[in-house]
């Protein structure tokens, strides 16, 4: 019985990077072999167990036990970078020239790549990984997922297929870079419509020079990523504009009402894809409501608590904090804004900070009727946010909707 590393783990080596996780190919083995070892079945169609020490996983080959079997099933991985193996004493084995390739930071196909359509967003997601470091994909492969793309192949994908590829590709940390590649693959369309649907709709030059609803879209999620790691946040920042994207076209560059449009998109991707509770909530929020947080300065004390409260900062104060991030992604990211000061996130905080000091349990003594408690902390409350904005703090002029 002989042990191969495959895949990820012997590219992030080659890299010097260590491995997120070892995958093992099994030659020479059978099922019952590594059963009779204490090895733990989890695959079916294609057998895949973990081993009783270190819960790593293990597969046999799908073509038999020789070296010719290892290399067809290193064949059918996705691209070139992810289709080598190593034995136990640290020998490569590299049919498909994957270590050249990522000498030449060149993301290759590899002849099985068109099997899966998946695999067009396999790439997209390598794309943004591997882009800071200088990677570029072949032109070949490029044609392939174009062709992928065209067939409508990619409609047909599982929903949780899909939205895991985007999840993760949220947590690259050029996470922009992977719906960029999808687009230039033109696989967008077929993976979120309603982002690809932004591209070309224009905005007032005065507030966004950049004027492609698309493009500032993409410039507020590489904010995002500048602020904070948080996959979260980056989709809340990513999708905030989607109202924009059905605007008829005669009322352009104004988009009245695209804020609330924007929610009930969120909310129909998230039917469609398996997007996590919280995930919609937290992008329905900043999509209504990071207008208002745009304008606090002109806010009455009403509106600022009223927003707060809709935000349900009393009760998640971890909400406003990723409500607030997602906001000043959204100031941020303009063309010639990206290093502009955003006073609003610290006022934001900070009358937050004055409204939540207010002592409930004092103010409910002597008061027996809920309604009349909760009156008279709003009332505290309000007081508390009109010290705090004494005195006023001028809006800022470089930034709206």
């Amino acid at each position: 019985m002989q042990r191969f590393l495959v895949g990820g783990a012997v590219r992030d080596l080659l890299l010097g990077v260590e491995p997120r996780e070892r995958d093992w190919l099994v030659a020479g083995a059978s099922r019952e072999t590594l059963l009779g070892l204490g090895y733990r079945q989890v695959g079916k169609a294609f057998s895949v167990f973990l081993d009783p020490r270190e819960g790593e996983q293990h597969a046999l080959p799908r073509g038999g036990f020789g070296a010719q079997a290892l290399e067809e099933d290193l064949a059918r991985r996705d691209l070139t970078i992810n289709a080598m193996a190593m034995d136990e004493q640290g020998r490569l084995i590299d049919p498909l020239g994957g270590r050249d390739d990522l000498q030449r930071h060149l993301l290759r196909h590899t002849p099985h790549f068109g099997e899966d359509p998946l695999r067009v967003l396999r790439l997209a997601r390598f794309a943004a990984r591997y882009r800071p470091s200088g990677f570029r994909i072949s032109p070949e492969t490029a044609a392939l997922a174009r062709r992928i793309a065209r067939s409508g192949e990619i409609q047909g994908l599982a929903p949780e297929r899909v939205w895991a590829e985007i999840s993760r590709a949220l947590a690259e940390p050029a996470a922009p870079v992977f719906f960029e590649t999808l687009r230039s693959l033109e696989a967008l369309a077929a993976v979120m419509p309603e982002l690809d649907a932004l591209f070309g709709v224009p905005q007032p030059a005065r507030y966004h020079p950049e004027i492609d609803t698309g493009v500032h879209s993409l410039m507020v999620l590489e904010q995002a990523c500048r602020l904070t790691p948080e996959p979260q946040i980056r989709f809340a920042a990513l999708t905030h504009d989607l109202g924009k994207g059905t605007t008829a076209s005669a009322e352009w560059p104004s988009h009245q009402g695209h804020e609330q449009r924007g929610a009930e998109l969120i909310q129909s991707l998230s039917r469609r894809l398996p997007v996590p509770r919280r995930w919609c909530e937290l992008a329905c929020l900043v999509a209504r409501h990071h207008a208002r947080c745009h304008r606090l300065g002109a806010l009455r004390p009403e509106s600022l608590l009223a927003l707060l409260e809709a935000i349900d900062a009393f009760r998640r104060p971890e909400r406003l904090r990723a409500f607030a991030i997602a906001c000043e992604a959204d100031a941020r990211g303009r063309a010639g804004l990206e290093e502009h000061p955003v006073p609003e996130t610290e006022l934001l905080l900070k009358l937050f900070g004055a409204a939540r000091a207010v002592d409930a349990p004092v103010l409910a003594r002597g008061l027996r009727d809920g309604r009349r408690i909760a009156e008279a902390v709003r009332a505290a409350r309000l007081r508390a946010i009109r010290r705090a904005m004494n005195p006023p703090v001028p809006p800022n002029p470089a930034v709206s909707a």
